[in-house]
């Protein structure tokens, strides 16, 4: 193409975009939404989130035939405001289908922040038009997981298509003006390589193939930390290390959030994977949750079991599968490895409230030897801070042994933001008694050595 073509080509849009009549946004939305109503309604109606780019080519094809646009917004983001809008979630669209967007936190109506994968938290540009602007749009979005907010329900906890966890807020819970305080939890575990995880700081090598050889030979484990700490990537990362031939079974609550299952080019599935998720129902007897999850899950033979996170009375079901055999790894909130303890037993009491804390403990300590704590730092580095073994001493004692450790040596300010100095240590190998039941569940001995004489 000609210098001169191009310029002209240039010049023409210039001239469409300088011709295009301005109107106000709710004057354009009802134009759009009488025009794609009346010549593309079935599209809308039938799954507008499998249609999104057909029905926003659609709304471009006409503000490009009708010339009309709003002051301060380029085409693209009038259209993506305009979809946001028809189909139900306003600017909060945008946003809820991006990869990089962990979550959305609304405080109040004209107050929207945006927590990104890169741990910053921006304000969105746009917001609600008012309070009820806001509460339309988040019962629109709650009406998605069949639940509803009104006068009599302020506090709900919903879903979206699986991936998305909605915990909402209203009157009587927050002051009438602000209109509702929304958390809306993006559940998007990028799958990682092992070469990643050590780019990225997040670990080493040799703790990540420790981890992973622990548990395809048998060793249950439970990683650790806070909210955003990383926990489920890692843990995807040791599912997806688990050799084919062995039976996956996934457990999580509400929505999931793995999907492990490996496939050749030709769509043939090469590993064995079953993800169960639970069910809520008005009916408390059609109600079907983690715990009776777990109990179906151990008679279906499985080698590997993924208990998405431990916060209720499947801790004893977890502890208990563990003990009989299986390989299992969980995940849940504490604030060290040692204290992970404590909190199984804390949760542990929901479903055994009379048995005592030393025999709960016990229990613990034999079902998950091992505890990877993970934490995300003030300069939003993810790292595996430590991962420790809970050693049975032959007189029944237990015994913490610290395996590997992230040691901090500074924290400096560059450009203004915080960056946290430091480096991985190994303290000690696993014990006698671990490296023998890793034996005795077919690790070579000579990949043990390998992996002990490493650090």
């Amino acid at each position: 193409m000609q210098e001169t073509e191009i310029l002209n080509i240039h010049e023409t849009t210039e001239l469409a975009r300088a011709s295009s009549v301005l109107r106000t946004f709710p004057e354009v939305l009802r134009d759009v939404q009488e025009y794609i109503s009346k010549n593309f309604a079935v599209v809308l109606r039938d799954n507008p989130d499998e249609n999104r780019e057909l029905i926003k080519s659609y709304i471009g094809k006409y503000l490009e035939q009708s010339s009309v646009g709003v002051a301060g917004m380029e085409q693209e983001e009038l259209c993506e405001l305009l979809y946001g809008e028809m189909t139900g979630f306003s600017f909060l669209t945008k946003y809820l289908y991006r990869s990089d967007v962990e979550e959305i936190n609304i405080n109040q109506w004209k107050d929207v922040k945006i927590t990104y994968s890169t741990g910053e938290i921006l304000p969105a540009k746009e917001k609600f038009s008012c309070a009820g602007h806001a509460v339309d749009v988040i019962r629109r979005l709650l009406h998605k997981s069949g639940m509803i907010f009104d006068n009599a329900q302020t506090i709900v906890v919903g879903h979206l298509n699986n991936k998305i966890r909605i915990t909402v807020m209203g009157d009587g819970v927050i002051d009438k003006d602000k209109g509702l305080a929304v958390s809306i939890r993006i559940v998007n575990p990028r799958k990682l390589t092992k070469m990643q995880f050590v780019e990225f700081g997040t670990a080493t090598a040799e703790m990540l193939e420790m981890l992973s050889m622990c548990f395809n030979h048998g060793v249950s484990m439970c990683i650790t930390g806070a909210t955003s700490s990383g926990k489920t990537t890692l843990m995807s990362w040791i599912l997806g290390e688990v050799p084919y031939n062995k039976r996956i079974v996934t457990i999580e609550q509400g929505c999931r959030e793995f999907d492990l299952t490996a496939e050749d080019e030709e769509g043939t599935v090469l590993n064995n994977v079953v993800h169960l998720v639970t069910r809520f129902s008005d009916d408390p007897k059609q109600n079907i949750n983690m715990v009776k999850l777990l109990e179906t899950t151990l008679t279906i033979n499985p080698d590997c079991i993924a208990v998405a996170e431990m916060k209720g009375g499947e801790s004893m079901q977890a502890i208990n599968a563990a003990n009989t055999g299986h390989a299992v790894i969980t995940t849940t909130h504490a604030n060290s490895c040692e204290d992970t303890y404590y909190r199984m037993v804390t949760l542990c009491k929901q479903e055994q409230p009379s048995m005592d804390d030393a025999t709960l403990q016990g229990l613990a300590t034999k079902a998950f030897p091992l505890v990877a704590f993970a934490k995300r730092l003030e300069d939003n580095s993810r790292r595996v801070m430590e991962i420790t073994e809970c050693e049975i001493l032959p007189d029944g004692r237990r015994k913490m042994r610290t395996l590997y450790r992230f040691n901090i040596t500074d924290n400096i300010i560059v450009d203004g933001r915080p960056k946290i100095i430091g480096h991985y240590e190994k303290v000690e190998n696993l014990s006698e008694g671990l490296q023998k039941r890793l034996r005795e569940n077919g690790l070579p001995l000579k990949l043990q050595e390998q992996l002990m004489a490493k650090g």
